[in-house]
């Protein structure tokens, strides 16, 4: 029951103090505002090919980059050629694959209560919690954003791997001010603390979607059919993983289910079907970006206060 109540009190003051999103961006009230939305870009040159190719075909029209990945500047050159790509930033403190890591940007001796004896980051949000000195955290995430914009990115958005900002308020604190500071939005949901929801015009997403094992055990198709068929107004984010199920993933994933080869593979397929395509037109859909959102809430606003 308090639960209940919470999460009631907090839909209340978030619609009081955040205004009505489509009513904002100029569509109707009524309207379904979505946002499909590639995870980890950057991962490898399988997410990378991937990516590029269902963002070409339309329907994953957004997506962000891991900076510290070994990929990462193959979707630096993408962004050069292709400006207008909506992409953004996901910001990362963890490294989860048993057989394939990566580092901060930082040297390890500015940062060292982020990564383990043999320099890599850590594996869990828990042990980022557990170990992770405050200011370390804030320094690598600001080279990760700076590095991408001097690798000649237009980041229009900011977002984060694992949800590790959404585990720590202190660490979600650096999350929302660095979106000030470089004047980009960022991933917030109505699933955060009451102090988060209440800020004036914060930029909220109602509902994001994003698949968990025992959906992936029932079908993928049938989530995200599910998903398009029961949109309701407001502000929508799918998250989705593309990769190709080819060698390097595999190897990557090893025999792991939960967001491995296949599964990124099956994401791949159902935003580059025409079934998509099709559900998306028939729920009368508006895929929308974070370019927009950042140049109409974000940078206009800002325009206007100078």
């Amino acid at each position: 029951m308090r639960k209940r109540l919470v999460n009631t009190l907090k839909r209340i003051l978030y619609h009081i103090f955040s205004g009505n999103i489509q009513k904002r961006l100029g569509y109707p009230r009524n309207a379904k505002l979505l946002i499909i939305h590639a995870d980890d870009l950057g991962l490898s040159e399988s997410e990378n090919a991937a990516s590029i190719e269902a963002m070409g075909k339309g329907m994953v029209n957004s997506g962000s980059v891991m900076i510290p990945c070994k990929k990462f500047l193959e979707i630096a050159d993408y962004s050069k050629t292709f400006p207008e790509a909506d992409i953004g930033i996901h910001l990362t403190l963890t490294s989860e694959w048993a057989s394939y890591k990566w580092e901060p940007v930082l040297p390890i001796s500015e940062v060292p209560s982020i990564v383990d004896l043999k320099g890599l980051f850590l594996e869990s949000n828990e042990q980022v919690n557990k170990n992770a000195i405050i200011d370390e955290v804030e320094k690598e995430y600001r080279a990760q954003i700076k590095l991408a914009l001097s690798s000649g990115i237009s980041l229009t958005h900011i977002d984060n791997h694992m949800f590790t900002a959404f585990s720590n308020n202190r660490i979600l604190n650096i999350y929302k001010s660095l979106g000030k500071e470089f004047m980009l939005p960022v991933l917030l949901t109505q699933e955060l603390p009451v102090g988060t929801l209440i800020e004036k015009n914060a930029i909220i997403v109602d509902r994001l979607y994003y698949a968990q094992p025992e959906d992936f055990n029932k079908g993928l198709f049938n989530f995200y059919r599910e998903a398009l068929k029961s949109m309701k107004p407001g502000l929508n984010c799918i998250l989705v993983h593309i990769a190709f199920d080819n060698e390097e993933m595999q190897k990557i994933t090893l025999d792991q289910i939960s967001y491995g080869s296949i599964w990124r593979q099956t994401d791949f397929d159902f935003f580059s079907s025409e079934e998509c395509h099709q559900l998306i037109k028939e729920n009368n859909i508006q895929l929308i970006t974070w370019r927009e959102i950042r140049d109409k809430l974000i940078r206009k606003a800002s325009k206007n206060l100078n």
